[in-house]
């Protein structure tokens, strides 16, 4: 079942159930994952797309999140920890820290990267592993860890 269908079967049990936060956030994503159909090109979409969408909608979550936290609107805050907790339902199973750490590590010996001027060819394989299973900031911090950045 693709994220799309998914989505939609989802948003219906929410409209029954009334779950409106629920129904809100799904709309959102599904009206992304629409706009992303219609890009013109003509291709399908990909796993990755679907992915990507769920990513950009995870990454706004945490920045408002933290946003608001800052300005101690702790009620919007709260509901952007709903609306996060509901997109990450949807998103691959995560990796925890130390195998992300370890995953990097292996890249970097089979890449040969030695130091930091090594991150732009350290960078793109370890995001290609850990696309979605693993928060891209803290990838980065990873790698700038290892390589001596």
């Amino acid at each position: 079942m693709s994220l799309n269908e998914r989505i939609n079967s989802d948003m219906k049990e929410a409209m029954k159930s009334g779950e409106r936060t629920r129904l809100e956030t799904l709309r959102t994503i599904r009206a992304h994952i629409i706009e992303l159909q219609k890009r013109g090109t003509g291709a399908e979409i990909t796993v990755d797309d679907e992915l990507s969408v769920l990513m950009t909608a995870v990454k706004k979550r945490k920045e408002a999140i933290e946003l608001y936290d800052k300005a101690g609107r702790t009620d919007l805050a709260e509901q952007e920890r709903r609306e996060l907790d509901i997109i990450s339902t949807y998103l691959p199973r995560q990796v925890s820290r130390e195998d992300a750490e370890r995953l990097i590590g292996q890249i970097i010996v089979d890449a040969g990267a030695t130091t930091a001027k090594d991150f732009g060819k350290v960078m793109p394989l370890a995001m290609r592993d850990l696309k979605g299973k693993f928060d891209g900031k803290t990838v980065q911090e990873i790698v700038k860890a290892k390589l001596g950045g």
